[in-house]
């Protein structure tokens, strides 16, 4: 006998139109082991006009979408933010966009921005580390 994985339901789990179901059926009735990993990143959205906020020095410093960042990696985000803004020897809040001119600059690549350069993070995970940002110039991160 065969058994078919099923949706808190009861009835079978529906498949998706990106995620084929898997060829081999199911032959353990026992419930699926929870996952420890972090879920992806979630797809681009489009930006609708005027959710970008651009500096006079062309530093993006607003993106107006639902933020998508991780705990570990927001708190990585904002551990570096807070730990660059700390060797500055100035306010922090002064700060804010010299470090995001930093993180948006070719080439950087670091915790600051989930080691991914900035022109590769979707607007979301941009959106994620400008709070991050904001946070530690604000003193709410280690």
């Amino acid at each position: 006998m065969t058994a078919v994985a099923c949706g808190s339901s009861g009835q079978p789990a529906a498949s998706s139109a990106t995620a084929p179901a898997s060829a081999t059926p199911t032959t353990s009735s026992s419930a699926p082991a929870e996952s420890t990993s972090e879920p992806g990143p979630l797809p681009a959205e489009p930006v609708q006009p005027g959710a970008v906020g651009v500096s006079p020095g062309g530093v993006t410093t607003k993106v107006d979408v639902p933020a998508d960042a991780t705990e570990s990696g927001y708190g990585q985000a904002c551990h570096a933010a807070k730990v660059w803004m700390d060797e500055q020897h100035a306010d922090p809040q002064t700060l804010v966009e010299p470090y995001l001119k930093v993180l948006q600059a070719p080439g950087a690549n670091g915790p600051g921005t989930f080691n991914t350069p900035w022109a590769q993070l979707t607007p979301a995970q941009q959106a994620g580390v400008i709070i991050a940002v904001n946070s530690a110039a604000k003193g709410e991160c280690a």
